[in-house]
This record gives C-alpha cells, structure tokens and sequence, in this order.
C-alpha cells in the first residue's frame, strides 16, 4: 500500500457535549433521588457480631496462646535426620575419597607380569604409546647392564635362531 492514497483524519468520530463531565456526578444522584434508590436502601448486606470490635482484643489473645505444640524430636524427624546422617556416613566410606593408583606408582614386575599373562597384541601397546615417546634418541641413550641383556638371551632365544644358513 502506498502511504500517499490512505485518508488520515485529524479528528476523532466520538463527540462529547461541552459540560458532560462536570455535569455527570450531579446527574447520576439526581437519578437516583428521583427513583428513590438510596432511600430504599437501609443496610448493606454486612454485619458484625454484637460488642465485636471491643471484645477483639481478648479473643485474639486467647486464640493465639492455646495453639498447637509441636515437639522437635518426634518420630518422623528423628527418622529423617538418622537417614540424612547414614547417607552422610556411606558417602565418606566410599573410595571416591580415597587415593586413586597411577601408573608410575606399580612396580616393574607388576607390569611384566600382567603383559606376561594377559596375551596383549604389539598394536594395543603401541597405541598407548605417544610418537615423543617413540624417538630415536630414547632408545640410544639408554642404558642396559650387561646382566639384564644376557638374563633376557638366555630365557628367550634359541640356540637354533643364532645360526645363519
């Protein structure tokens, strides 16, 4: 739509006579005058009791000192807070607080024994091994004793895998 065809008006469509709203409070008791509702009226449908508002006081303070006692440690609480204090007691007898065994803590034979007895393929070690870990230079500078060499010889290989054909 294009802005230019719409009507716009500057002057609203209601018309309110000149003296409506100053006139409109008298108006509305005349009315009522003339058809005698506010003389046909004589309570308005509430009432309070006879000497209420002296009697009050009293009553209210004798409502509020006999009310209802209940004690602290009553069977449902005790069972309650006994719940509360085992599951307490069961969390810090779990082992989640306790220390948790890393790899550099096991023994040398520990870890030979369970490569021994667990059939673990090359690839299974290799994957847990990183490339750093892998260097040329790890494996010359290391050191091996001439017993440890010799001890692994003798348990491993075989007279017949030392000849050549």
């Amino acid at each position: 739509m294009k802005n230019k065809k719409l009507h716009h008006t500057k002057k609203t469509a209601f018309k309110v006579p000149d003296t409506y709203f100053e006139s409109l409070d008298n108006d509305i008791f005349n009315k009522l005058n003339n058809h005698h509702v506010l003389n046909t009226i004589k309570s308005s449908g509430f009432q309070i009791p006879k000497d209420y508002l002296e009697t009050f006081d009293e009553t209210l303070l004798t409502k509020s000192t006999t009310g209802k006692v209940i004690a602290l440690f009553n069977k449902t609480n005790l069972i309650y807070i006994s719940s509360i204090a085992a599951a307490v007691l069961l969390l810090f007898n779990l082992s989640i607080f306790k220390d948790i065994q890393t790899f550099d803590a096991l023994d040398t034979e520990t870890i030979d024994d369970y490569v021994t007895n667990q059939n673990i393929e090359t690839y299974e070690i290799a994957s847990l091994l990183t490339e750093d870990e892998l260097t040329e230079t790890n494996f010359i500078d290391y050191n091996l004793e001439e017993e440890t060499v010799s001890t692994f010889l003798l348990n491993n290989i075989k007279v017949e895998d030392l000849f050549i054909e």
